[in-house]
């Protein structure tokens, strides 16, 4: 119905009717009784909303705008002139502000924190009195810029680093010593008793000889029962955080307050690079110097400072075992939490820096044979480069550390729980590896941490050192590993690597059978070997897991049920018994010598297969450059093979299980699939990334590095080697764009996959619109350069830089296309803006036409 019992339509918000100063409107697709609205109501509910559309049929709001009768049809020259100076003047406070807050934090913060931290480790006097000269220097400033940028990051890490220590030590609790009070315990009869004080619940204010003050109690009551009782510091702390947004700490707000923050930054910086640099640098100093200890070479500062903070943490030991025998408690506290700060930020350095450190270095000399090195060219590279031949180092090294975690989470979910007693479980809830360094004492870290190297150092020996020895025993020439670069190869080192970065490895590592396939060959290993030597209850325990009845807990035991299955999600915990069998000590050595010997060639065999099949796909691909090319190429190459092979291996088993009908139908399907994916990568990996590396070869590299003297060179693979990596740089831009018709087509793409894939609408959607305009950006400069251009010119070289030029040119002439089309807007822009303000008087509400919108519906109805 479009109107109540009275037959008058009414206002959908306020209920009211029509009036003549009031009119209604019917702006959106709803029909009925709420069809009608007043435009205030309207306007009222979007402020409210913060919406521009109507919340029942999403139709979008339009307004039609109301001028003044003595607008003219042109604006003056005057006012478009007055309204642009308006326009660039705010453009250029806008430029200058912004500038300013540039200059402030990607400037002085990091110029006055390099140049304060270079003047306070100079070791003499002259730079500290010459260090506001030194600030505003120009000599060296990108580089102390950039090294500013990573003193600021290391305070500023070193500051949440404090905060969220302090954090837990206020949410986990301090250790034993630091809680622990060394006060005489009073004897039951001298406990006080808490006061009743339930008589003066319902006294009134003034029967106490006085009135009190609101939220203050008497002078024998608890300080805590009164105002600071309900006095919560989240609340002032939450309050300043709604008022301090980041656009008003950085300046983006348009405000001056971000000086003060500058300021403040500044001086904080400063602090942390005295407090937590200079002062464990010197005392480290001062230490070695007492012990009569030098310390020489590129890494004597960082080592120092450690020393330093090992030299700390001795003296606030010793001072809070002071402040707790002479029972300052204020002072206790305060050196007990320096020295946990000091604690953990040391043991966070060693298992964090040293220990990954340490296993890089070892996989490397341990491996030194395998690439026909010797200690003499490590040593030469650690002078050559210290701090990047230590970074390779520690990176190698935090790698092995992360897969040997999870290879030991691997084996828990196979092993019976309570093998691996001796390894901290990380699936454990109760683990945390802060509070650990927080409670627990120095003397149990330093055990851990030389088991834990123990342990590493072991599974090193195993998987790469002995394994090498074999290999060398068993195929003379099979080592060592080509990694030279060679740049007289056809195939380009940099073209190879994007390969394998952008194509193998993410196809391979997004893969999760691998990890299934390993999991089943531990559990088939473990069982061949429990079954072997008679410890199947010890490893895998009376039954195994898959196979384990689940009837239904009773409702009693259903939350310990629950419990039970979040534990068993992620891995085994806890422990379960077993039985001990006979000569269980020699059966246990028998194990760790099956282990070694398994780990030994199974290690021998990853190290061989894979690089002996991509060295064959390599000679079969390009013979004459398979000598030159890198083994971690073909190593790749061959794991991808390895892994195709066992994929389908693995599918043709599970099909042949439903027959020979079956694995045919099966088999079509996949070859269907498969057809359908080659023709779609032909198009999407092929084409259109040989197109787009060619073009931006024509559009830039070759105006930058070929002189006009000479003739370019194309090489196919290179291009379309590093079109690969702009197409995917390209489409994630895309994906993070607008939302256009491209963007929907290759999302649509990806929700498909594989097995859904609508090769029709990939070749015409996606494929066809990027082939049709890359192919017109090479097709016509080229025509234009080598058609049209020879009959307007006849000098050969004219003619040459014509050819040579005209990518560039057109590249040139695009830019200042859009340059030209985003000016024209911004200048209607900008004329729309001054009229609205010169001659808008008002807005009015504009109708939606139903009757319109029902012929519409009605001729599509009938076509």
């Amino acid at each position: 119905m479009d109107s109540d019992l009275s037959g008058a339509d009414f206002c959908r918000f306020c209920r009211s009717e029509a009036s003549s100063d009031r009119p209604l409107f019917h702006p959106c697709i709803c029909t009925g009784s709420i069809k009608w609205i007043h435009q205030e109501c309207l306007v009222q509910w979007m402020r409210y909303s913060r919406k521009e559309i109507c919340e029942l049929c999403g139709h979008r709001f339009s307004f039609m705008p109301i001028y003044s009768p003595d607008m003219p049809r042109r604006l003056p020259i005057r006012d478009v002139m007055g309204g642009l100076v308006t326009s660039v003047a705010s453009a250029v406070k806008d430029w200058l502000h912004y500038t300013l807050v540039a200059l402030a934090w990607l400037g002085i913060v990091p110029l006055t924190a390099c140049r304060t931290y270079r003047c306070l480790f100079s070791g003499s006097l002259d730079p500290v009195i010459s260090l506001p000269f030194d600030i505003v220097s120009a000599e060296n400033l990108a580089k102390d810029v950039f090294s500013g940028c990573f003193v600021v990051t290391c305070t500023l890490f070193s500051f949440i680093g404090l905060i969220w220590l302090r954090e837990q030590i206020m949410h986990g609790g301090g250790p034993d010593w630091m809680e622990r009070e060394n006060l005489p315990v009073p004897a039951p009869e001298e406990i006080p008793l808490p006061e009743n004080n339930n008589d003066r619940i319902n006294e009134a204010p003034g029967e106490d000889g006085g009135e009190r003050e609101e939220g203050v109690g008497d002078a024998g009551e608890d300080p805590l029962v009164g105002d600071e009782a309900n006095w919560n510091p989240m609340e002032w702390d939450r309050a300043a955080a709604e008022e301090l947004t980041w656009a008003r700490l950085l300046g983006l707000d348009g405000s001056m307050v971000f000086l003060e923050h500058v300021f403040w930054v500044v001086s904080l910086n400063t602090l942390f690079i005295v407090v937590f640099a200079f002062c464990p640098y010197h005392i480290g100093r001062l230490g070695a110097a007492l012990a009569g200890l030098t310390a020489e070479g590129p890494f004597a500062g960082p080592l120092t400072a450690l020393a330093g903070y090992v030299l700390v943490g001795a003296i606030l030991a010793v001072l809070h075992g002071m402040a707790s025998l002479l029972r300052l408690r204020s002072a206790k506290k305060a050196l007990g939490f320096c020295y946990v700060v000091v604690k953990v930020a040391l043991l966070s350095v060693v298992e964090i820096g040293v220990i990954p450190l340490v296993c890089g270095w070892w996989l490397d000399l341990c491996s030194l044979s395998m690439f026909d090195a010797t200690l003499k060219d490590r040593e030469a590279s650690l002078h050559a480069a210290p701090w990047t031949l230590m970074f390779i180092h520690w990176l190698v090294g935090m790698v092995y550390v992360y897969y040997f975690a999870s290879f030991i989470l691997l084996l828990r979910e196979v092993l019976r729980p309570g093998v691996l007693w001796f390894l901290k479980n990380l699936n454990d809830p109760d683990f945390s590896p802060v509070q650990e360094m927080i409670h627990l004492s120095v003397w149990s870290h330093i055990r851990r941490l030389v088991v834990s190297a123990m342990i590493f150092g072991t599974a090193v020996l195993f998987m790469l050192w002995l394994p090498i020895r074999v290999i060398k025993y068993v195929l003379p020439g099979f080592l060592p590993y080509a990694v030279a670069v060679h740049t007289e190869a056809p195939v380009n080192e940099l073209s190879l690597e994007l390969l394998l970065l952008q194509v193998i490895l993410p196809a391979l590592l997004e893969q999760s059978h691998t990890r299934t396939w390993l999991k089943s060959g531990l559990r088939a290993w473990c069982a061949c070997a429990a079954g072997a030597l008679g410890l199947r209850s010890y490893l895998l325990g009376e039954t195994a897991r898959e196979s384990e009845p689940n009837p239904p807990p009773h409702p009693p035991h259903q939350l310990g049920a629950a419990h039970q299955a979040l534990v068993w999600r992620d891995g085994p915990a806890g422990y379960e018994p077993y039985i001990r069998v006979s000569w269980f000590p020699l059966r246990l050595a028998a194990l760790l010598a099956l282990v070694s010997v398994s780990l030994i060639m199974a290690s021998a065999l990853t190290l061989v297969i894979p690089v002996a099949i991509g060295r064959k796909v390599m000679a079969l691909w390009l013979p004459k450059a398979s000598e030159g090319v890198h083994e971690l190429y073909t190593a790749a190459c061959g794991m991808y093979v390895c892994w195709a092979g066992g994929r389908g291996g693995a599918l043709a088993a599970g099909w042949a299980r439903g027959g020979r009908a079956a694995l045919a139908a099966r088999a079509g399907l996949w070859a269907r699939r498969a057809v359908r994916a080659a023709l779609a990568a032909v198009a999407l990996l092929g084409l259109v990334p040989l197109m787009f590396g060619l073009l931006l070869e024509l559009v830039l590299v070759i105006p930058l590095r070929v002189p006009l003297e000479q003739s370019p060179v194309l090489f196919v693979w290179q291009d379309w080697a590093l079109g690969v990596l702009y197409t995917k740089i390209v489409c994630a831009l895309t994906m993070m764009g607008p939302d256009w018709s491209m963007r929907r087509a290759i999302e649509k793409a990806y929700r498909d996959g594989i097995r859904e894939m609508d090769l029709k609408f990939i070749l015409t959607e996606v494929a066809a619109p990027l082939v049709r305009w890359l192919g017109l950006a090479l097709a016509i400069p080229y025509a234009f350069a080598h058609s049209a251009a020879p009959l307007l010119v006849s000098a050969p070289v004219q003619r040459n830089l014509l050819a040579r030029r005209v990518y560039p040119a057109l590249l040139l002439l695009a830019v200042l296309a859009a340059l030209a089309v985003f000016q024209i807007r911004q200048f209607r822009k900008l004329y729309e803006h001054i009229k609205n303000d010169k001659y808008l008087v008002g807005q009015r509400l504009v109708n939606y036409d139903h009757r319109r919108h029902k012929q519409q519906r009605s001729s599509v109805a009938t076509n």
